[in-house]
């Protein structure tokens, strides 16, 4: 069963937030997930109503968002940051489909951010990909509880 993915991806810092979007696509390859949607936003604050609209399309199993959230000089990034996850997160939750959080910071500087540009982006197209696995599998075994009781296996359904 391939993954259908969408990726959404800041354009604000784009000279890190690009270079994990290459590192991302060649990673979704890499695992034999299926890359139906690249959506640009200004910045990470925006990403939950493109998220939203994608979530809502019957063709995608998971979102991965990708975004660098640098430190300045007030609390600015804390608040982009944090209210931009708990809505992710939200919608994750409301859709029932995984929204991987490929966004690093607050609190970090431009050289900490291109520290990153490999890592994250891998992380997240991992973590959709098996989230979005593991829920179809949940799925198939809805209704089915007493399934594993009668083959002796105590009716333990293990997601892996």
């Amino acid at each position: 069963m391939s993954i259908l993915l969408a990726i959404v991806i800041s354009e604000f810092n784009r000279e890190i937030t690009f270079q994990m979007l290459d590192r991302a696509k060649e990673q979704a390859g890499r695992i034999g997930a299926k890359l139906l949607y690249i959506c640009y936003v200004p910045g990470v604050f925006d990403m939950p109503l493109m998220v939203e609209e994608i979530l809502k399309k019957r063709d995608v199993d998971a979102v991965v968002t990708l975004g660098a959230v640098i430190k300045g000089d007030t609390r600015h990034d804390d608040i982009v940051a944090e209210n931009s996850a708990r809505l992710l997160a939200d919608l994750s939750l409301k859709y029932s489909k995984p929204v991987a959080l490929g966004i690093t910071g607050p609190g970090m500087t431009i050289d900490q951010a291109r520290e990153r540009v490999d890592l994250v982006p891998v992380r997240a197209v991992n973590a959709a990909v098996k989230m979005a696995e593991r829920m179809a599998k949940l799925k198939q075994h809805r209704g089915m509880t007493r399934m594993g009781a009668e083959k002796g296996l105590g009716g333990v359904l293990v997601l892996d």
